[in-house]
């Protein structure tokens, strides 16, 4: 049989067993990629390679900065530090129309410069800013969709779990491209917060106002910023400067999260064997479906699919920019029907090589189709945030949470393809610093 066909079948298969069998994202990805070279070459070729791919993805040194990142955030969240960002953001804005709703925009954005991870700021801040928000009569809907879209930004601003994957799987500095995330990360930060002013605007009875607050307390509310800003200076400036390696990053923010959790006596012994239990639990996931993913790719690079794919969309006679256009279709489809992690890493080595081939820089290409993914995990029906923030209230369901989630979707939209525009936006601060 045709290599090139063997491939296409072996990508329905593995979309058909994710919808069809309860079986996990790197299993059905490692099952594929092994049945599909075993097609290809031989049965033993097959074991061969599913042994050498096993040692080499666990046994990587680069791949210690997943549970590092991890752990960072998991000390910072036991500790309180999610609790005591949204009360200082509430102070700040909390006062303005829809105010408690850009308090808890600008809290996910900060306990996503610890975190990196959409689903723990999606539930960190839902057990935290829903209660509140319904204390002061916000619409459920609208008040879901806030905490659901917000928590996108744990993948959109620096230290992010899926831009460490992309790293990897494309062999690029992983500081490159969270530098290269940081003005794409303030500008869908900035893109949420108005849209919540024109939504409130338009619909004031989703948010009520709230009562006003002194000058000296918001002055006092400005410097309960400062864990933030300590651990995302020491990692990025570490990163940046070249001071860290990102395992070292990771290990210098998680050591500094410890520190300061300490010195405010509020994460006991329990508190850390949960951070712990939670960092061991989350990075064995994404190192299973990471294995899965390298199986799988090994298939595709020997049906030669993704070079024959950057090949025929190199010779068409088409504007780049409509070619990445199409390249967000299939992104926005394939995330309202699947899990958006699964397939970043299916399509990554197809992807890839057609935005080297069209000109794009590599560190763009990382950082939009991270923006890509980052609106699939809030798409219908499959977005991991919708059923995250859903499971944090009883009295919320799906259709609630994707009503509220619709109003941010525009802003998602203005900014992938403000990027297709502007390549700068996402390459101008890593070149600054001769990075690119």
């Amino acid at each position: 049989m045709d290599f090139t066909l063997l491939g296409i079948y072996g990508i329905i298969f593995l979309l058909s067993i994710m919808f069809l069998l309860p079986i996990p994202v790197g299993l059905a990805m490692g099952i594929v990629g092994f049945l599909g070279f075993w097609l290809c070459i031989n049965f033993n070729a097959a074991i061969g390679m599913i042994g050498e791919e096993t040692w080499k993805v666990f046994s990587s040194y680069g791949l210690t900065v997943i549970p590092l990142f991890i752990f960072m955030g998991q000390i910072c969240f036991y500790s309180g530090v999610n609790k005591r960002m949204y009360k200082w953001a509430n102070i700040l804005l909390g006062e303005v129309k829809g105010g408690l709703a850009m308090a808890t925009i600008l809290a996910c954005a900060g306990f996503a410069a610890i975190c990196g991870s959409n689903t723990a700021t999606a539930a960190t801040m839902a057990t935290v800013a829903l209660p509140e928000m319904k204390k002061y009569k916000y619409d459920p809907g609208f008040s879901a969709g806030v905490v659901a879209t917000g928590a996108t930004l744990g993948v959109m601003i620096p230290p992010s779990v899926v831009l460490i994957i992309i790293g990897l799987q494309t062999g690029q500095s992983i500081g490159t491209l969270f530098l290269g995330s940081v003005i794409p990360g303030i500008m869908l930060t900035i893109g949420f917060l108005i849209a919540v002013y024109i939504i409130c605007k338009i619909h004031p009875n989703l948010a009520p106002s709230t009562e006003p607050t002194p000058l000296k307390d918001k002055f006092k509310a400005i410097l309960g910023f400062w864990e933030i800003f300590l651990l995302f200076s020491l990692v990025m400036g570490g990163l940046t400067f070249g001071i860290f390696t990102p395992s070292e990053a990771g290990a210098a923010g998680s050591s500094l999260a410890l520190l300061i959790s300490l010195s405010r006596k509020n994460l006991g012994i329990k508190g850390l064997s949960k951070a712990i239990y939670d960092t061991l639990k989350i990075s064995c996931m994404i190192y299973i479906i990471i294995l899965g993913a390298v199986i799988f790719g090994r298939f595709l690079t020997i049906t030669r699919i993704p070079y024959d794919a950057a090949a025929y969309v190199a010779g068409l006679n088409l504007p780049s920019w409509i070619i990445m256009g199409f390249v967000f279709l299939i992104y926005l489809i394939g995330g309202a029907i699947m899990d958006a992690l699964a397939l970043l890493l299916i399509t990554i080595p197809i992807f890839f090589p057609i935005a080297k081939s069209l000109g794009y820089d590599p560190v763009w290409f990382g950082v939009w189709i991270t923006l890509v993914t980052t609106m699939g995990a809030v798409t219908p029906p499959v977005g991991i945030n919708v059923f995250v923030v859903s499971a944090m209230d009883k009295e919320l369901n799906i259709a609630k949470v994707i009503k509220g989630i619709v109003y941010f979707l525009p802003v998602f939209i203005v900014l992938i393809f403000l990027l297709i525009g502007f390549p700068k936006l996402a390459t101008w601060l890593p070149s600054s610093f001769g990075l690119t």
